[in-house]
């Protein structure tokens, strides 16, 4: 009887590209100027949603475009990966950029105190980006 040897990426190299991944969404984020980038690791949550959160916000709807721009050619060019969707584009105000693992979530100044997800995501550990 032969045994068949199922070969699946190993929970540690997962791991590894999804930490690339939250690295490359910060310093696309950082190139174009964004203010207060931060990481909300939401894997001790068993969050459903994502294992990271990256939230930043621009002054100015060409700002916000711009970082929205910044992130997905940064991501592309070091992981060859794309945004498996991307939420809010047409109004500028908050923009989410989903890389399953990963959701990069971009917004205007007010409507991120607005929404205030790192409050809703409290239990969260947050890691604060320095500042470029």
């Amino acid at each position: 009887m032969t045994k068949t040897r199922q070969i699946t990426s190993s929970p540690r190299k997962k791991t590894d590209e999804t930490k690339l991944l939250v690295n490359a969404v910060v310093q696309g984020m950082q190139e174009k100027k964004a203010h207060d980038i931060v990481t909300l690791n939401l894997k001790k949550l068993g969050s459903p949603v994502a294992d990271y959160f990256v939230i930043c916000h621009g002054e100015s709807r060409p700002q916000l475009e711009a970082i929205v721009k910044s992130v997905e050619e940064l991501v592309y060019k070091k992981l060859r990966q794309q945004p498996f969707h991307i939420e809010g584009y047409e109004n500028a105000e908050w923009v989410l950029l989903d890389f399953l693992d990963v959701v990069a979530h971009v917004f205007i100044k007010d409507k991120r105190m607005f929404y205030g997800i790192e409050r809703f995501w409290a239990d969260a550990e947050i890691k604060r980006a320095a500042a470029s």
